[in-house]
């Protein structure tokens, strides 16, 4: 008698890379522009009025965004996270989420964003199956504000993205983050976190890294995770809370009075990299598997080629698995050895990084 089970195709198992880490996180960045001049993003003396960023012929259209996020899919992505620059300066971004959230295996989509807008998109895209919003605030001190958005954006119009994004509804809720430098913005952290405790809005502290090359990162600059947690301790008691899932970047902390948690990313003092299973989609359609990369491996030119659809679909499929089962990236951990490196006259891997604008954070 025929055994049916034994008569099926056996699906080949999910890549993972030469460290063990699966492929489970696609962020997705569909605008290289941003509406900011953060200086530790994208500093205004760079990417001033006559800066060229790419044309929409350039940035891929919603059809490839989508094909790629579906073969994701089927290599074990299950979470999306759409970034930028800034996501919704992208026009028609609510049919984006729709199609993303419709697809087999897709379980998240998340979006990052400065938060201006919001007020006009957030009901729309919470109805197009968006779960949640992270908003980027680095200060309530409007000086401060001001400095570290570049001059640009008003910190009314965050705060009112934030309320607008709580008034929709999103299932998975509404997160801040913060990036913490120190002396720039360090002494406002208990502002930030008295803003939106007892709110439901999570707020997550991000060490200042050096992504890209022209944010001028010193690690004298840097207020490492566990300094912070001290002093946010001895305001307001904290214990540790268990990871939700393998791979969490964030620390996640609850207050014990239970005004809600707090979440601490610490790549430069405490690296996450032995984790880490993002990878990193360019609005140009170049796949980069490290926040840090130098390179990019080009998915454009083969959704543009002149082949089938079949065979675009297969050569991606083999593309990305290739490009994971072979990645070896682990930067963050590898930083510390930097300084060692370069006393001692060793070549230090990696000066040159992508742009974090062009690849989201």
């Amino acid at each position: 008698m025929d055994d049916d089970n034994n008569s099926r195709p056996v699906s080949p198992a999910p890549p993972v890379d030469r460290l063990g880490r699966p492929l489970r996180d696609l962020r997705i960045s569909v605008m290289d522009r941003c509406n900011f001049r953060c200086p530790y993003c994208m500093p205004e003396a760079t990417y001033h009025e006559a800066f060229r960023f790419l044309g929409p012929t350039e940035r891929l259209n919603f059809d490839e965004i989508e094909r790629i996020a579906r073969l994701a899919a089927g290599l074990g992505v299950t979470k999306i996270r759409l970034t930028g620059g800034e996501p919704l300066l992208r026009p028609g971004l609510p049919d984006l989420v729709h199609r993303l959230s419709a697809l087999p295996g897709i379980e998240d989509v998340a979006l990052t964003t400065n938060g201006v807008l919001l007020p006009r998109f957030a009901p729309a895209l919470q109805q197009a199956g968006l779960r949640r919003v992270t908003v980027s605030l680095d200060s309530l001190d409007p000086a401060v504000f001001a400095h570290m958005s570049g001059g640009r954006g008003e910190l009314s119009a965050v705060l009112q993205g934030i309320d607008a994004a709580c008034a929709a509804g999103f299932a998975g809720g509404v997160k801040i983050n913060t990036v913490v430098q120190r002396g720039v913005n360090d002494a406002g952290v208990p502002d930030i976190l008295a803003r939106f405790r007892h709110t439901g809005v999570t707020v997550r502290l991000i060490e200042y890294m050096d992504v890209g090359n022209l944010n001028g990162w010193d690690r004298a600059d840097v207020v490492p995770s566990s300094e912070l947690r001290a002093r946010i301790a001895a305001l307001w008691p904290l214990e540790p809370l268990l990871p939700r899932y393998r791979g969490e970047v964030a620390r996640r902390y609850r207050y014990v009075d239970g005004a809600g948690e707090i979440g601490f990313v610490s790549s430069v003092s405490e690296p996450f990299c032995g984790m880490c299973s993002r990878a990193r989609l360019s609005s140009d359609g170049k796949l980069y598997t490290c926040l840090f990369a130098a390179t990019g491996t080009d998915l454009r030119a083969l959704l543009r080629g002149n082949s089938s659809d079949a065979d675009v679909d297969e050569r991606l499929h083999a593309t990305l698995s290739r490009i994971w089962r072979h990645r070896i990236d682990r930067y963050s951990e590898e930083r510390a050895r930097l300084p060692a490196l370069l006393a001692s006259g060793e070549q230090a891997s990696r000066q040159e990084k992508i742009e974090m604008h062009y690849i989201g954070g």
